[in-house]
């Protein structure tokens, strides 16, 4: 993707950001596209959600583009009528130990 003559890659990602920013926006881009994933699945416009969720449809529409980070609260209000949860599991080791 190139934005402003410059062209994001991976070993530009590498420079500008730590391995750990590096896994944040992956785990919320995984995240983000398991809740678009979900509300598809059961044939929800971004409106239908919004009345089962309580969210805005343009809440809803800035998180799925991820130009908007949800609080803890908001998650759960999508996440539960989307018949989802979340769940604290260990990050799987690059390594391959844990």
């Amino acid at each position: 993707m190139a934005n402003n003559g410059i062209e994001w890659t991976e070993e530009l990602e590498r420079e500008l950001c730590t391995p750990e920013e590096i896994e944040e926006n992956n785990l919320q881009a995984r995240l983000m596209c398991e809740l678009i994933e979900a509300r598809q699945k059961q044939g929800l416009s971004q409106r239908e959600l919004e009345a089962l969720s309580g969210v805005t449809q343009p809440a809803i529409a800035r998180l799925e583009k991820g130009t908007a980070s949800p609080t803890l609260d908001t998650l759960f209000k999508i996440l539960v009528p989307l018949g989802k949860t979340l769940a604290i599991v260990p990050i799987p080791s690059k390594s391959g130990g844990a």
